[in-house]
């Protein structure tokens, strides 16, 4: 993969590349749909409960006789059949995880991460220019990259500093993640990806040797 390199103010300052190894065209998809669901799965806490009919508080006595009234016989007020009464196969907490081994899950990312090519910006000396925390600036720089006013941005630096991590906090369509916690979730969610120079050295370092 071939990109031009912006400096600050939206000018070319250079020519990068980024080679990595991509899953087949035919089992692309399919891995990286794995790779999403494993990790939205992984993801949710699994701690939904409900009470069966042995757990919900009363219904020790019987409601009334078994005979003689012409009602349904009944044992317990706490019957799923009644309102306040147990739950029928209701969720209890569980676990789930999703295995997926690890090379899987790094051609996973390296496929996803190469298909977003033609939505990547590539940026030199970011966040050099901050002197101070301004997101102003953050947002006067984006719309010089050619980034719409409005998408989602998944912002990648290989050193994130205290400057841009204040200056981009207060945008909820920008999220910023180091080079080397890359997820495929992330990558694929984003509109836009705004990858320092820096960090596209760090992605090709950790993620180049498979």
């Amino acid at each position: 993969m071939n990109c031009v390199i912006q400096d600050w103010q939206g000018k070319e300052a250079g020519k990068a590349s980024l080679d990595l190894k991509v899953a087949k065209e035919t089992s692309a998809a399919d891995l990286i749909h794995r790779a999403v669901v494993r990790q939205l799965a992984n993801a949710r806490q699994g701690t939904a409960s409900t009470l069966t009919r042995s757990e919900v508080r009363g219904g020790g006595r019987k409601p009334y006789k078994q005979k003689g009234t012409g009602r349904a016989r009944q044992g317990s007020i706490r019957t799923p059949l009644r309102p306040g009464g147990g739950i029928v196969f209701g969720p209890k907490p569980r676990s789930y995880e999703l295995d997926m081994n690890r090379k899987e899950r790094r051609l996973a990312l390296r496929t996803a991460l190469m298909s977003r090519s033609e939505d990547m910006v590539v940026v030199k000396a970011f966040g050099d220019k901050l002197a101070k925390p301004k997101t102003k600036e953050v947002l006067s720089a984006l719309e010089r990259w050619g980034v719409p006013a409005g998408s989602k941005v998944l912002m990648v630096l290989a050193d994130i500093s205290d400057n841009v991590r204040l200056s981009v906090r207060n945008l909820p369509q920008l999220k910023l993640i180091a080079a080397d916690q890359l997820n495929v979730f992330d990558l694929l969610n984003a509109q836009k990806l705004v990858v320092s120079e820096d960090a596209l050295t760090k992605i090709q370092e950790v993620y180049g040797n498979g």
